[in-house]
C-alpha cells in the first residue's frame, strides 16, 4: 500500500487524506450510535438486535481501513513533517502536536478495542467491557482531531457534517443516559446536563480557535509551512 501511495501526486495524496478523515469521522459517528442502540437493547422488526449488532461491529472493521489510509496518506505526503510514530505516541509530532495528538490518542484506543474484541474469550467478558468503553472517548477525540487538523474545517459542508456528527452522538449518548441506571435519577440528571453542555462547548471552542484567522501559527503549524503553496492546506 505504501509504494502505491507513494507514487501519488501530492494533490492526490491531500485529497485522499482528506477525503479518508471526513469518511473515518461518519463511519466512526455510525459505530458509536449502532454500539448505544445495541447496549439498550432497542430492536423493531424491521430491525433485530442481531442485525444491529452485526453492523456495528462491521462498521467499526470498516473504520479501521479508513483509518489506516488516512494515517498513510497523511505520512506519505510529504508536505507536513509526519512521521509514523506521530501516529500512534500522543503529541510527539512536530506540525500541530496537541491536535495531531489526539488523533493519535484515538487511533490507540481503537485500535485497544478492536484487539480486545477479537480476543475477548482470552481476556474474560469484564476486560473487554472496559476497554469497550474507550470507544466512547474515541469518538470526540476524533471530532477534535478534526476541528484542529482539518484543512476543510472553515468549510460550511464540513461544519454542517461535525454538526450533524454532534447531534447524532449526543442524542445517542443522552439515550444511553436516560436508560441508564436504575434508581438514581439525580445521576442521570446531572450527567445528562453535562452532556447537553458538550455540543455548546465545543461550538464556542470552534468560534474562537479554528475559525478564527492565525489559527495555521497558533496550532502548533511549523514557521517554514505557513503560507506554503504546496501539496497540503
Amino acid at each position: 500500500m505504501s509504494v502505491v501511495l507513494g507514487a501519488a501526486s501530492p494533490k492526490a495524496l491531500w485529497y485522499l487524506t482528506r477525503g479518508t478523515g471526513v469518511v473515518t469521522l461518519l463511519l466512526l459517528t455510525a459505530s458509536v450510535v449502532l454500539g448505544t442502540v445495541t447496549s439498550v437493547r432497542w430492536a423493531s422488526g424491521r430491525w433485530p438486535r442481531f442485525v444491529l449488532e452485526w453492523l456495528h461491529r462491521n462498521i467499526s472493521l470498516v473504520v479501521l481501513v479508513f483509518l489506516a489510509l488516512h494515517v498513510a496518506t497523511a505520512v506519505i505526503d510529504t508536505f507536513a513533517p509526519l512521521r509514523w510514530i506521530d501516529a500512534v505516541v500522543p503529541f510527539s509530532s512536530a506540525y500541530r502536536p496537541v491536535w495531531v495528538g489526539f488523533g493519535a490518542v484515538a487511533l490507540d484506543l481503537l485500535v485497544a478495542v478492536a484487539v480486545t474484541s477479537l480476543l475477548r474469550v482470552r481476556v474474560g467478558y469484564g476486560t473487554w467491557r472496559a476497554v469497550h468503553w474507550a470507544a466512547y472517548a474515541c469518538w470526540p477525540l476524533a471530532l477534535i482531531h478534526g476541528l484542529g487538523t482539518g484543512s476543510d474545517t472553515r468549510q460550511t459542508w464540513m461544519l454542517a457534517v461535525d454538526a450533524v456528527a454532534l447531534a447524532c452522538v449526543t442524542v445517542a449518548a443522552s439515550w444511553r443516559i436516560a436508560a441508564g441506571w436504575p434508581g438514581r435519577t439525580g445521576g442521570r440528571v446531572a450527567v445528562l446536563a453535562s452532556t447537553a453542555l458538550v455540543p455548546v462547548a465545543l461550538a464556542t471552542w470552534v468560534v474562537v480557535g479554528p475559525l478564527q484567522p492565525g489559527w495555521a501559527r497558533t496550532s502548533g503549524t511549523p514557521a517554514r509551512l505557513l503560507g506554503s503553496s504546496g501539496g497540503g492546506p
